[in-house]
């Protein structure tokens, strides 16, 4: 497989497999950041079995890079012209040469030493794949987590609630299963055993913390006084942190259960892993769109309260920028929280609006309102003076014509 790059798209991720230094010299020229397969899981994804005893033998030499789909990185797919299965959802395609060039592109590439030719092989590295997209979520999620102020562990242990507090627990579990596939390298039916009753305790949890933020949207929109409306800001500015730190564990969480479950499915019906695979990044887009219509209402929410404190800085100087102000910091919030779990937000935080402008504001619409109002008085003047002279015009016109009809039957009587 010298200069021969093969590569793997899931829609999430690229893997690049080949040579060490073609590997590396294609990520190089692409301008790509990626992470290291590992030697182990190359060797797994290789020991499928309708790879050669050569190709077996021969993996040491390989290499494997995983680079997270983004905006730019995803051109990449595009770029190569990689063709798309309809049974399995993958692209995948091969590159030839020191320099990139073009080989041509295959849905399976063929070749005794193509990892791509065998549906097993593709099964496997989807899996991998997959596993390794949320890995990387897990692990900025972990960074979102450290920048909170208060310790994570401390804003969790403080609930008193028995949801969050079961959610803990299922916690220590999870992680000790994600420690011993670490050292071993599989999941194996104990370990299994110890974490598949954790799902359950954990989605309990999110559906909790989601009513959570559900109802600090509700309290919002139910104060219509700006001091109301800035005390149910400013909580929600306090708790709606707290709440969406349980989230983001519980995510994370979710993801290391399927991590966990994917080891396990290729143990246990390694032909059922391509489907499992599918489904579990169907059931996890599921819960991004529920996490994201939660999340967009607590903000339309407050976006909304900011409009409303802005619209009475007059009346309240002081209480109208801090409803301002704890709308914008609940935005920033979401907003770094989506960030993590890659979910696109929109958003634009709010302009507090200033005393002084919103009084310069009135004044002048005050005078262009007076300026209306004497343009109207001049108008209604002059209409009256132009009705009067109608009338005065009239008149005059109506005693002359009278006068020279009584003149007129004066002579005609003198004539007689």
């Amino acid at each position: 497989m010298d200069n021969e790059i093969q590569l793997i798209s899931d829609g999430d991720g690229l893997t690049v497999i080949g040579h060490e230094t073609d590997v590396e010299r294609f990520l190089v020229s692409e301008g790509l950041s990626s992470k290291d397969v590992g030697l182990r899981q190359l060797k797994f994804v290789a020991g499928a079995g309708a790879v050669t005893a050569q190709a077996g033998s021969d993996i040491a030499a390989e290499s494997a890079c995983w680079v997270k789909l983004t905006r730019e990185s995803a051109q990449i797919v595009e770029k190569y012209g990689l063709r798309e299965s309809s049974k399995t959802g993958l692209s995948t395609g091969v590159v030839k040469g020191p320099k990139g060039q073009i080989k041509g592109f295959v849905e399976f590439a063929s070749g005794p030493r193509s990892l791509l030719g065998n549906p097993a092989v593709l099964a496997r590295a989807a899996g991998i794949m997959a596993q390794l997209a949320m890995q990387q979520t897990m692990d900025e999620i972990t960074d979102y987590l450290a920048t909170i102020d208060e310790k994570v562990d401390d804003v969790l242990r403080a609930q008193e609630d028995a949801a969050v507090a079961n959610m803990i627990g299922a916690e220590f579990v999870i992680e000790e299963a994600m420690a011993i596939r670490e050292q071993v390298g599989r999941v194996s039916e104990i370990t299994w055993s110890k974490a598949q009753a954790t799902p359950g305790t954990i989605a309990t949890t999110q559906v909790y913390a989601l009513r959570r933020l559900d109802a600090l949207a509700e309290k919002m929109e139910r104060k219509a006084k700006i001091g109301d409306l800035a005390e149910a800001a400013r909580e929600a500015e306090s708790k709606a942190q707290e709440w969406l730190a349980v989230l983001a564990r519980c995510f994370q969480l979710q993801d290391a259960i399927a991590v966990l479950e994917l080891d396990r499915v290729l143990d246990a019906a390694p032909e059922e892993l391509d489907r499992h695979r599918l489904g579990i990044r169907v059931a996890r887009q599921n819960r991004l769109d529920l996490i994201s219509r939660s999340t967009e209402r607590l903000v339309a929410r407050m976006n909304a309260a900011a409009e409303a404190a802005n619209a009475k800085v007059l009346l309240h100087p002081t209480k109208s920028p801090a409803v301002v102000q704890s709308s914008n910091h609940v935005l920033a919030g979401v907003d770094d929280f989506h960030g993590r779990l890659g979910i696109e937000s929109g958003r634009r935080p709010s302009e507090t609006r200033r005393w002084a402008v919103a009084a310069v504001e009135v004044r002048d619409k005050a005078l262009e309102a007076g300026a209306k109002g004497v343009d109207a008085v001049r108008s209604l003047g002059n209409e009256t003076f132009d009705r009067a002279s109608s009338a005065k015009g009239k008149l005059a016109s109506g005693i002359a014509e009278r006068a020279r009809r009584r003149r007129g039957d004066e002579e005609e009587r003198d004539e007689e």
